[in-house]
């Protein structure tokens, strides 16, 4: 079949090519890679993604670089040049990212998280909430080109680097974040800064400047009556002794729970002699 027919043919044998490291199954591994390509294929694109899984497996896809916005790829298909593919999502806008900043800063856990490195689980959650959308919402929101002669949109090789794009994802969350125009670094700025912003605004704590007079210092004030609470004895003081049962080393003359009944007692009301003095 000639280059020029339309239908199924053989890609060329691939030499350098990135291989998906899942070479059957699911692709990807963190909760985010996966999502990615769940989203990807509710969009009902068909046979494309399954060709396009079949490629990125064989390690056609040569090449794949992630900009805000934009994803530059080349795959080796069945002609001897390898075609260019380009995948466009439009990034977030500043003030986007300034509701996703102030959402995840009002998350204390989540903004740990990503600080240190990780994507929490419910970081979609707080991207819905603030409006803005992680992930694609629908196929529209994906602008594929490819120099192959197939005019489906998207073809199984921008489909190949679809799924390559949920591996990358799995080494670095925060290339997410950077095609949807933010690196990592950027992020945790944008949060480092509204978190100095919070504090700016907070109400000035009123200052206690301390007295001249050491003695009054160091002594401080008079000790509340009800500092130590209410302390009464227990009414079964071995509890904890008395789930034990009968012990079988026990060889004393008297009841070894007596015994400690006693003690413990003994022990209480002199306890609550001296809290109250």
């Amino acid at each position: 079949m000639s280059w020029y027919e339309w239908g199924p043919t053989r890609p060329r044998e691939a030499k350098g090519g990135i291989k998906a490291r899942n070479k059957r199954g699911a692709f990807a591994e963190s909760w985010w890679g996966r999502r990615w390509i769940e989203v990807l294929e509710s969009f009902n694109i068909g046979e494309r993604l399954t060709r396009g899984r079949t490629y990125a497996r064989k390690g056609q896809v040569l090449d794949l670089k992630i900009d805000p916005g934009l994803v530059h790829a080349k795959v080796q298909g069945s002609r001897p040049r390898p075609y260019t593919v380009t995948i466009e999502i439009k990034p977030l806008t500043s003030g986007q990212w300034e509701k996703v900043g102030k959402a995840v800063s009002d998350d204390t856990w989540s903004a740990a998280r990503l600080i240190s490195g990780e994507m929490p689980e419910t970081l979609e959650g707080t991207f819905k909430s603030a409006g803005v959308p992680l992930f694609p919402a629908r196929l529209g929101d994906l602008t594929t080109e490819c120099s192959c002669p197939d005019w489906s949109k998207p073809c199984k090789h921008v489909a190949a680097v679809y799924y390559l794009l949920a591996e990358s994802f799995d080494n670095d969350p925060f290339l997410l974040f950077r095609l949807r125009g933010k690196s990592r670094d950027e992020f945790v700025g944008l949060l480092g800064g509204m978190a100095k912003a919070a504090a700016i605004e907070a109400p000035p704590v009123p200052s206690q400047p301390l007295k001249v007079d050491a003695t009054a210092f160091w002594q401080g004030r008079p000790v509340p009556t009800d500092l130590y609470g209410a302390a009464s004895l227990p009414d079964a003081p071995t509890v904890l002794a008395a789930t034990l049962g009968p012990l079988p080393f026990w060889r004393g003359e008297a009841d070894f729970l007596d015994t400690v009944n006693a003690t413990v007692g003994k022990a209480a009301a002199s306890g609550r002699k001296l809290v109250e003095g």
